[in-house]
């Protein structure tokens, strides 16, 4: 089966453009991320073809260019340094008047470092809609519904990631166990980046990337020849925040990562939270908190914060300012909010006749490719003029919250039927609260207050009324980001932000690895802690941490013999995952985390001595 198989309107449409493009043009260049379909759309033309992947000598594919075949040449994999070299070299040799070429590669040529061979026309391949997903899905032979949703759910739009799910759950894989699906994804992921960055070394490092979202050199933990390299990766883009791993490609590596290894994945997150919660200060710029801040709520590990605000994604979509033009739009997504929330009609316009006077701009819209929208947000400046129109969402907390010169910001509402755009949408309304400084939210929907908790905000109690007829009332909710108040929001949501001595991380790091490989031999033989005197095998290793393990667990320190029992239980007797052992001995989540870093880095320091 192929990609695309069952033509759609999308790629029809970008067929004929592309044909249109090698008709009139010697240099075309289709683009577009691992697994979109270039090579499928590429054969809709009557062409030869030359597959880049392999190796191919320069005399070949300069005659392959310059030979009297006049129909179009595809150089297909033009992805990593030889086979850019070799294309490269192939059409700079090339007269005026040669057979039209059309190089298919992840990354536009414009982007290669050193292109010189010809000035193309770029076409870019975006990902399919999520309807035909789901089609493709059920000509992959998925008959059951929760399974066509967990493919469009991991697929982001990738027909590769989608068909690599497909194949996941006939093989078995459970579509209630997203990593286990995502695991045989991030195979065929990373087998496909061999071409662009082989070696295994290299793999890891993409898994430990994409775990913390953005990661500089330090972070990353990787010396600056290796950094370079991943960021020379088609799907690995720089930020503001150093490296970072696109969407979907991001998700699917670190739920893999958390699947085989959660423990290490569990001490990654916690060491980054602390190396970013040490940058997050008041003195740093707005927008640099901002960023930190979005960071931080990834790395805190918590379910509901990553699988709501950081999903399988999509390339981001802008999201602009709402003008006076756009009230036509506001209102019919509105309308779309209040039919998906159960809410009464004319209580929500009534509502967003009253914020539209107080402010249009208080409405950001989300825009997709074709400049429609398809997300809105009510995010409206908290001040004396605009009270009318928070006032009853508010009503017993407005005078707490909102009367006076409180400043920062008011969430009315957020729409967005699409699920990754709808992450993105709160992903934004957060990085706007932080830079204002403090953000009101009233809401009646469940699910936004399991995130709110989740997010560490003030639950301050329900309103009075049923404000939207819906049989429950709003609650509402706060939280300050001012620089002051950032070092408190940190604590609550489980982030220790205090810098890591970075002296002792490699040694945390392997015996967090070496506790993880406890019960498995194999894994022990390899442990960077058998250079020690002490413990020189795997058997003498396992007996050591056994010991450590049950003299921390006997210390008169509670928070040492907390960390031992905690280390006994997951590591030792594995009594369940990190959240069943929490609840077992009746510790908060933050506070597991915290004693399981203490008694990790405690057993490294022994180990030193």
């Amino acid at each position: 089966m192929g990609a695309n198989d069952g033509d759609s309107g999308t790629r029809a449409a970008l067929a004929a453009e592309l044909g249109a493009a090698v008709a009139t043009r010697p240099l075309v260049n289709l683009t577009g991320p691992l697994g979109v379909g270039k090579t499928w759309l590429a054969r809709s033309l009557d062409a030869q073809h030359v597959d880049l992947s392999r190796p191919h000598a320069p005399g070949d594919l300069r005659r392959a260019v310059t030979g009297d075949d006049r129909r179009p040449l595809v150089l297909d994999g033009v992805d990593g340094r030889t086979a850019m070299e070799s294309a490269a070299g192939a059409l700079d040799d090339a007269p005026a008047g040669h057979r039209p070429v059309l190089v298919l590669s992840r990354r536009p040529l414009r982007a290669a470092r050193g292109w010189a061979g010809g000035d193309p026309v770029t076409l870019a391949v975006p990902p399919l809609p999520d309807d035909e997903i789901a089609a493709l899905a059920s000509r992959a032979g998925l008959a059951d519904p929760g399974a066509r949703d967990l493919v469009v759910r991991l697929a982001g739009g990738i027909p590769l990631v989608a068909l690599a799910a497909c194949r996941a759950v006939h093989a078995g894989a459970a579509p209630t166990a997203p990593a286990a699906v995502a695991d045989e994804v991030s195979a065929e992921i990373l087998q496909r980046l061999e071409r662009e960055l082989p070696g295994r070394r290299r793999a890891q490092a993409l898994r430990l990337l994409a775990a913390v979202g953005a990661a500089d050199e330090k972070l990353l933990a990787r010396g600056p020849d290796l950094f370079t390299d991943l960021a020379g990766l088609s799907l690995v883009h720089r930020t503001a925040l150093g490296l970072t791993v696109a969407e979907p490609y991001r998700a699917l590596l670190d739920m893999t990562y958390q699947w085989r290894r959660p423990d290490q994945h569990g001490a990654l997150l916690a060491r980054a939270a602390r190396y970013r919660g040490a940058m997050l200060t008041g003195s740093a710029p707005p927008e640099r908190r901002a960023e930190l801040a979005e960071q931080s709520m990834l790395l805190a590990g918590d379910r509901v914060v990553r699988e709501v605000l950081f999903p399988p994604g999509r390339p981001p979509v802008p999201i602009v300012t709402a003008q006076g033009s756009d009230a036509d739009d506001i209102g019919r997504l509105m309308h779309g909010w209040a039919s998906l929330k159960g809410f009464d009609q004319r209580r929500t316009e009534r509502l967003v006749t009253q914020w539209l006077d107080d402010d249009i701009t208080g409405f950001r819209l989300a825009r997709d490719i074709d400049g429609q929208p398809i997300g809105l947000i009510s995010l409206i400046g908290v001040r004396e003029q605009t009270l009318a129109g928070m006032e009853p969402l508010l009503q017993q907390h407005t005078e707490g919250l909102a009367a006076g010169d409180r400043g920062g910001l008011f969430l009315g509402a957020a729409f967005c039927p699409e699920p990754a755009v709808h992450a993105q949408v709160l992903r934004h309304i957060l990085r706007q609260a932080v830079t204002s400084g403090r953000l009101l939210v009233s809401t009646a929907d469940p699910g936004y207050h399991q995130l709110l908790d989740s997010l560490a905000f003030r639950r301050h109690g329900g309103i009075r009324e049923d404000i939207y007829r819906c049989g429950r009332a709003p609650q509402v909710y706060s939280n300050d980001f001012t620089g002051a108040a950032l070092p408190a929001w940190l604590r609550r949501l489980g982030v220790t932000a205090t810098a890591p001595d970075t002296a002792d991380e490699p040694a945390a790091a392997h015996m967090a690895e070496a506790l993880g490989d406890l019960h498995t031999p194999k894994g022990l033989a390899g442990s960077p802690l058998l250079t020690a005197a002490h413990t020189p095998t795997a058997r003498a290793l396992r007996a050591w941490l056994v010991e450590a393990v049950d003299s921390l667990a006997a210390s008169p320190v509670a928070a040492d013999a907390d960390a031992g029992r905690i280390l006994r239980a997951y590591y030792v007797d594995r009594s369940g995952t990190h959240w069943q052992v929490a609840h077992s001995l009746h510790l908060s989540r933050a506070t597991y985390f915290r004693r399981l870093r203490r008694g990790v880095t405690a057993l490294a320091a022994q180990h030193d001595r």
